[in-house]
């Protein structure tokens, strides 16, 4: 099987698009949270990922946008993004939106958004934090998003070493992993390219992937908005 895993697309329909026509065939999609917030079209996103049958997992945002508290906990220009989206998301949205779990198990995989051990919050940016969370995996490997930085916290020897990956790095399945294919609509690695990743269960191999998208039209559908000019910006510059 071919499985593409997908995060943090944040709204951005137009990254998206240029993802799902890069993937070719794929057996299934799954997604890690955060699906809409910062961006133009979160209907327009929770649209495709219904007609592409995606599966998956609730983010922070996603929480806050169908009226959760965690909007108290976000900085001002996010804040002012997740208040435009609640405004403006159609009932059928909210209510997809809503039904996501905070976490899912497919076979050998735990998906959640941030991690295994805290699926909203928690970001795994570090040594400690990664074993910690693998320690508590009920499966061999788990996916997750949240950082928009993709990144391969593999055991080894008792301890966990994180693996960067670029365009085209390819990870063996061999032990226990966390793994994160970083972001779609809103890259931080200071790459504006969408990131994804593709498991390939036959032979147990996770490749990354980069994928360019007509920034421009975004930032422009933002600025149509009027959300904030720092989340229209940053969007050049994957940060």
């Amino acid at each position: 099987m071919r499985i593409a895993v997908l995060s943090d697309i944040h709204s951005n329909l137009i990254a998206l698009d240029a993802v799902l026509a890069r993937l070719g065939s794929v057996d299934a999609i799954w997604q890690l949270g955060d699906v809409v917030g910062y961006g133009p079209e979160p209907d327009g996103v929770v649209a495709r990922l219904r007609e592409v049958g995606a599966v998956g997992v609730r983010g922070n945002h996603d929480a806050a946008a169908v009226g959760g508290s965690e909007v108290e906990w976000f900085n001002p220009d996010a804040r002012a993004a997740i208040e435009w989206t609640r405004d403006r998301i159609a009932s059928g949205t909210k209510a997809w939106l809503e039904a996501l779990p905070e976490r899912l198990v497919e076979s050998d995989y735990t998906l959640v958004h941030g991690s295994p051990r805290e699926p909203l919050w928690e970001y795994i940016t570090s040594s400690p934090v990664a074993l910690a969370n693998l320690t508590l995996l009920p499966t061999r490997f788990g996916l997750h998003g949240h950082t928009h930085l993709p990144i391969a916290w593999a055991e080894e020897d008792g301890g966990i070493v994180a693996i960067p990956p670029v365009d085209g790095s390819t990870f063996d399945l061999a032990g226990r992993a966390l793994l994160n294919p970083g972001s779609v609509g809103q890259p931080r690695d200071g790459i504006p390219d969408s990131s994804y990743m593709v498991i390939d269960t036959d032979r147990d191999v996770v490749t990354w992937h980069r994928v360019p998208y007509d920034i421009e039209a975004v930032q422009a559908a933002m600025q149509r908005a009027r959300l904030p000019s720092r989340l229209v910006q940053r969007l050049s510059y994957g940060i």
